[in-house]
């Protein structure tokens, strides 16, 4: 059996899916989450069941590509069952998707989720009459135990095997009085064509040429039902009515419906049931304490990232060089030849242990702490906060969120851009999600900050501190290209922005670690080293090829000399970052090995011998400081990259990623530079 879940965004629709198929969908307390129709599988009592997880929708009335995926299935797909879940603290709002679904037909479950908060809140809802006023079953679950799932899968076995039907929405008579001229075009296999109708009069015609793709009606071009549909909104035009106002009408009258029901089976025995969520709210959506309030967050996230990353790197770091020495006799035992020994464990090796070791401890500190203000329900509160700055921008509010997705890593937040609906709005997120530094970059900036503008005495908090400053820089360029974006190239004016604030829940400390772990920090990893593995051996050819007793990595940083001290660098640094392209991770160790002339990436854990080193080779405090903001804005690593190009599907967008930061940070380093030494 084909089951379909449907329901508003943020309602625990992946969770229930999770439940019924053992996978691992994507779940979170923020809407958008399901960007992509998921599948699994479930036997239940010699049923085989194909559960399909859709994207959240508010209404039938789409108005964005996921929307349409999921209104596509409801109207065109061959299912057995669908079912909506609604969450039981706000049903009112919920039911009106369930009534929409119900116009198409009612082989439908009603799912009731979420039903442990409503009970807190002193929220009583009868789910049985429920079921009689919708004449569908209704099963209360709560998802995040499993509560009720037995029930509900034997409602929709129920529910497959029945007859198809709708339900009658009873629309203002001036709406439909004409339609029976138009129901002779509509096949009459399709149920209700009167919903179908106000559609086509509507003009929502993404709708009727997928209809007309399905069922090969030909609504779009038959002159008849052309002049029919003109005569039809003459009519209603005499009557006040214009073609755009039908849509909001329908609407109207199903949120009328909705509320009818919703006094029937609720009641609310506090009287103040979320007056608890308000307060937060009115602190955390404020416009002048909001943003402050997040600034702290960040601070307080970058300074545990921080402190606590240093004991588990520095422990990963001794275990991998162990091995090394093992990995290198043992290949040594076996005659390997020594060039090919060296290639192998101090190039490709080296840099995937210190890839490893310099980026999994950050990422595994800082991805559960995203993921627990994200389960939280605080990051659509962040996007609300900023929707404002990116409205002018002509951008979208989601783009902050995409955003956030970065400091963990770009990779990441470029697809996460697929929760903003308008492919402008898409592409300008994409291109500028490199502007904010990813854990990658950490290791260059902390260390930098500690040697050249603090001292390794300061405190965690200190570096922390100056750290979100850079960020900030890097948040205030975003807004800036954003803006030159939209009035260039991705010109066009903000899209509508629909943003629910979800309720404020207690994380599932256990499936934040398994989620932010697997779905986020190994994913992210696995990319850092399939492409660190490559970059490895490049690091090793251009250290140990030499031409007339010149490494090729020395001949490069010559060439490129006079072009680094222009903008306050130099050539080690510039080939630095351009070795470093596979994984920002092992610019500073490709540093020292310039600086030292060694052919193989080194460590150098004390910073005093490490600032001493980089003096030596005339680096000054406004060298750092350049040093920092090139890496702050230079072009994105080859991971981020490669998945810009699978995003987009497109070279151009590629290339343009990779030009605007690396521009933007020349020009900021050269004019840092020009200030500095006036």
């Amino acid at each position: 059996m084909r089951v379909g879940l449907i329901g508003n965004p943020n309602v625990g629709k992946s969770t229930i899916f999770n439940g019924l198929t053992g996978m691992r969908q994507h779940t979170g307390n923020w809407p958008g989450k399901t960007v992509v129709k998921a599948t699994g599988y479930k036997v239940y009592n010699g049923v085989s069941y194909q559960f399909e997880d859709l994207p959240g929708t508010y209404s039938l009335l789409a108005h964005s590509k996921e929307e349409e995926v999921t209104r596509d299935f409801v109207y065109f797909e061959d299912y057995d069952s669908l079912i909506v879940v609604c969450d039981a603290t706000a049903l009112e709002r919920n039911l009106n998707l369930v009534l929409q679904v119900l116009e198409i037909t009612d082989k439908v479950v009603v799912c009731v989720n979420l039903l442990d908060e409503a009970k807190k809140k002193g929220i009583e809802i009868n789910l049985k009459k429920l079921s009689s006023l919708l004449k569908v079953p209704v099963v209360g679950v709560v998802a995040r135990d499993k509560k009720g799932f037995e029930d509900l899968l034997n409602a929709v076995k129920e529910v497959s095997l029945k007859k198809d039907g709708y339900l009658k929405i009873d629309y203002d008579e001036l709406l439909i009085k004409d339609l029976y001229k138009l129901k002779k075009i509509i096949p009459v296999q399709y149920v209700n064509s009167e919903n179908v109708i106000l559609r086509y009069l509507s003009g929502d015609y993404g709708f009727i040429n997928a209809f007309d793709f399905k069922y090969k009606t030909n609504l779009m071009r038959n002159l008849e039902a052309k002049k029919l549909r003109e005569d039809i909104l003459n009519k209603l035009m005499d009557k006040g009515i214009k073609f755009s106002d039908i849509e909001t009408l329908m609407m109207e009258t199903v949120n009328e419906k909705s509320f009818s029901v919703c006094e029937k089976v609720v009641r609310y025995n506090k009287e103040n049931y979320d007056k608890k969520e308000r307060i937060i709210d009115k602190w955390l959506t404020n416009k002048i304490t909001g943003i402050p309030i997040m600034l702290l967050l960040l601070f307080l996230i970058l300074w545990v990232t921080i402190s606590l990353a240093n004991i588990p790197s520095d422990f990963l770091y001794e275990k991998f060089f162990e091995f090394e020495d093992i990995l290198y006799n043992f290949l040594v035992d076996i005659h390997l030849p020594i060039w090919i020994t060296d290639m192998l464990v101090h190039g490709v090796y080296r840099v995937l242990a210190w890839v490893v070791a310099v980026m999994l401890p950050p990422m595994a500190i800082f991805f559960p702490l995203f993921t627990l203000l994200e389960d939280f329900g605080l990051l659509p509160r962040i996007a609300f906060n900023l929707d404002k700055s990116f409205e002018k921008c002509s951008s979208c509010g989601k783009q902050a969120l995409t955003m956030v997705m970065g400091f963990g890593c770009n990779a990441v937040g470029v697809t996460g851009a697929r929760i903003i609906d308008s492919p402008r709005e898409r592409l300008i997120a994409i291109i500028t999600n490199s502007f904010v530094p990813c854990n990658g970059r950490f290791p260059l900036l902390i260390s930098l900050i500690t040697m050249f503008l603090l001292t390794n005495n300061s405190s965690g908090l200190m570096r922390a501190f100056i750290l979100m400053i850079f960020i900030l820089v890097g948040v205030i360029v975003t807004f800036i290209v954003s803006k030159i974006l939209s009035n260039t190239i991705l010109k066009g004016v903000p899209s509508s922005f629909t943003l629910e604030l979800p309720p404020y829940r207690r994380p599932q400390i256990g499936k934040v670690l398994v989620r932010s772990l697997l779905d986020r920090t190994l994913f992210v990893l696995k990319r850092a080293i399939f492409v660190s593995a490559p970059a490895g051996l490049v690091i090793w050819l251009f250290s140990n090829l030499e031409f007339d007793g010149i490494s090729l990595l020395e001949w490069c940083s010559s060439f490129f000399n006079p072009f680094g001290k222009a903008i306050g660098l130099d050539g080690v640094i510039i080939m630095s970052f351009i070795l470093g392209f596979p994984a920002n991770e092992i610019v500073i160790p490709i540093m020292i090995m310039g600086y030292m002339s060694l052919g193989t990436i080194t460590d150098m854990n004390d910073l005093n011998l490490l600032k001493e080193l980089f003096v030596s080779n005339g680096w000054t405090w406004v060298t750092a400081i350049c040093v920092m903001f090139f890496s702050l804005f230079h072009f994105p690593c080859l991971t981020t990259l490669l998945t810009i190009k699978k995003e987009t599907g497109r070279l151009s967008w590629t290339i343009l990623s990779f030009i605007i930061p690396l521009i933007i940070g020349i020009s900021l380093c050269f004019t840092l530079k020009t200030l500095f030494y006036l």
